[in-house]
């Protein structure tokens, strides 16, 4: 449930705090890609 009024208007990736909200997958929309996930897909491009 997203209960961050910045994430529900534009999304926690979009927030210019991001990086260092502590709080983004608890009250957020943030969700974490795997590492190995998100490597193999950029080398695929």
């Amino acid at each position: 449930m997203t209960l961050c009024p910045i994430a529900l208007a534009i999304t926690c990736r979009k927030c210019p705090i991001v990086k260092a909200c502590p709080v983004k997958t608890v009250i957020g929309d943030y969700v974490e890609t795997p590492v190995g996930k998100a490597t193999a897909a950029a080398k695929k491009k």
